[in-house]
C-alpha cells in the first residue's frame, strides 16, 4: 500500500528528531568537548563548520531512510525505519571520523582547534559527502537490504574517494598544503568537487537490485560520467566563463586558487561541479 502524506511527513519528522538524538549522544561520547551546542555557541568557525556539515548530513541521511523504507505498515515500518536510521547515523559518524583522519593525514583536528576555517570546510563537506553516498544505499526492510546497503556504500566511498584522488592530482597545486595553510579558495574548490562526485556515485547506487552482475555493471555505468567533471573544469570554467587557454593540468585556475586564494573563481569553479553533477545524475 502506498503510506499517506501525513504517515510520511509523521515519520520523517519522528525520524529526523531521532537520528538528531543519536547523532548528539554520539557527539558527547566521542567528542565531549566538540558539542554542536558548545561549538556554535563557541568563537572557532571551523569547529563550527564542521557541525554544520554533520547536522546536514543526519537530515540528509534521515529524509532518505524515511523514503525509502516506508510500506504504509506500522509495525514493520516503525522496526525498519529506526534499524536504517541508526545505521545510518552510525556509518556517517564512523566514515566522517575515517574521512577527516584521511583529509590532512590525522592533522586536521589540530587544524580545526586552531580555527583554521579552510580545513573545517573540508571537513563540512567530508561529512556531507559521506551523507550523499548513504542516502540511496538505506533502502529496504529486511536483513538481505541490510548486506546490501552495506556493500553498495563501500563501493561508493571507494568509488568516490579515488575519484577525488584523481582530481586533485590533476592539480597544480597541492590541496592538502593549502588547506593547511588556511587557503580557503582551496577548501571551496575542495569541497565542490567532494560533494559533486558524491552526488553522481550516488546516483549508480539508486534502483532496484537485480543480480550482482547487473547491478555493478549498472553502478559502473553511471560512476563513470564523474570522469566528466575534468573537462568541464579546464573547458568550461577556465575556457569558456574565465576566458583563459585550456589546458591539461594547471593553468589560470590553479593559478588563481593556489597562488592567489581567488575565493570567487574557487566558488565558480565548485558551482560548475555541482551543476554539472545535478545534470548528469538527472539524465543518467
Amino acid at each position: 500500500m502506498n503510506p499517506s502524506t501525513p504517515y510520511v511527513a509523521a515519520f520523517g519528522a519522528a525520524g529526523t528528531l531521532g537520528m538528531l538524538l543519536l547523532h548528539l549522544v554520539f557527539k558527547r561520547i566521542v567528542t565531549p568537548r566538540h558539542t554542536v551546542r558548545g561549538d556554535l555557541r563557541g568563537a572557532n568557525t571551523a569547529w563550527r563548520l564542521t557541525q554544520v556539515g554533520e547536522v546536514f548530513a543526519v537530515f540528509w541521511i534521515a529524509a532518505s531512510v524515511v523514503q525509502n523504507c516506508l510500506t504504509g505498515v506500522l509495525g514493520h515500518d516503525l522496526v525498519w525505519v529506526s534499524a536504517f536510521g541508526a545505521l545510518g547515523v552510525l556509518l556517517l559518524e564512523g566514515v566522517s571520523l575515517l574521512g577527516k583522519r584521511l583529509l590532512l593525514r590525522a592533522k586536521l583536528r589540530a587544524e580545526l582547534d586552531r580555527d583554521n576555517a579552510a580545513a573545517g570546510l573540508a571537513a563540512a563537506a567530508s561529512s556531507v559527502s559521506a551523507g550523499i553516498l548513504l542516502g540511496p544505499a538505506l533502502a529496504g526492510n529486511d536483513l538481505r537490504s541490510v548486506g546490501l546497503a552495506m556493500t553498495f556504500f563501500t563501493l561508493a566511498v571507494f568509488a568516490q574517494a579515488g575519484f577525488v584522488s584523481l582530481f586533485r592530482a590533476l592539480t597544480s597545486y597541492d590541496d592538502e598544503e593549502q588547506i593547511r595553510g588556511e587557503n580557503f579558495a582551496a577548501a571551496l574548490s575542495y569541497a565542490g568537487l567532494s560533494i559533486a562526485v558524491s552526488v553522481m556515485v550516488a546516483r549508480g547506487v539508486e534502483g532496484d537490485f537485480e543480480g550482482w552482475s547487473q547491478s555493478l555493471r549498472g553502478f559502473g555505468k553511471v560512476v563513470a560520467w564523474t570522469l566528466g567533471l575534468y573537462p568541464v573544469r579546464q573547458i568550461v570554467v577556465q575556457g569558456l566563463l574565465l576566458g583563459a587557454r585550456p589546458s591539461l593540468r594547471g593553468g589560470a585556475l590553479d593559478e588563481a586558487i593556489g597562488a592567489d586564494h581567488n575565493n570567487a573563481m574557487a566558488a565558480l569553479e565548485a558551482a560548475v561541479y555541482l551543476g554539472t553533477a545535478t545534470l548528469i545524475s538527472t539524465l543518467a
